[in-house]
């Protein structure tokens, strides 16, 4: 199974183990191409990936992991409750994260780990919420009317 969506990175997340809460974490896997648009300003003769993309790859094994999904309903992040970097990733590296999944009022909580052929790279805690699709047409990427009241004005 593959994860790709419209974000900061180009390539996709491969789920390796879908894992099982309580019992196994879920294992995910995504090439760092040195393609990615994000090395041309990011930095010019020195290609570092940013953090914010290490969070992207990680939020999309994160939703390709999900333990449950409801009939009707839509999974979000909801938070990012905190990230910690700790070494660089760079162009070609292989990103490796693992996902341990707790359920906690009526959402789901994961703490995931990234790492290289280095080593740790990241230390990163998601939150999800289910929230109902505002239509029985409505796809994951689609935000509600509700949600889009932020943006007017």
């Amino acid at each position: 199974m593959t994860a790709a969506a419209c974000g900061p990175v180009d390539g996709a997340v491969e789920v390796v183990d879908p894992g099982l809460p309580g019992e196994r974490p879920a294992r995910c896997v995504a090439v760092v191409d040195a393609s990615e648009k994000v090395f041309a300003g990011h930095f010019p003769g020195f290609a570092i990936f940013p953090g914010v993309c290490v969070v992207e790859y990680v939020q999309r094994g994160a939703l390709a992991t999900l333990p449950e999904r409801e009939p009707g309903g839509r999974w979000i992040l909801a938070a990012v409750e905190s990230s910690r970097f700790l070494s660089p990733v760079y162009p070609g590296d292989e990103l490796t994260s693992e996902y341990v999944w707790s359920r906690k009022d009526g959402g789901w909580r994961c703490r995931a780990s990234a790492a290289t052929g280095r080593g740790p790279a990241a230390q990163i805690r998601l939150r999800f919420e289910n929230r109902a699709a505002p239509g029985a047409a409505a796809g994951a990427g689609e935000r509600s009317d509700r949600d889009r009241g932020a943006d007017a004005g």
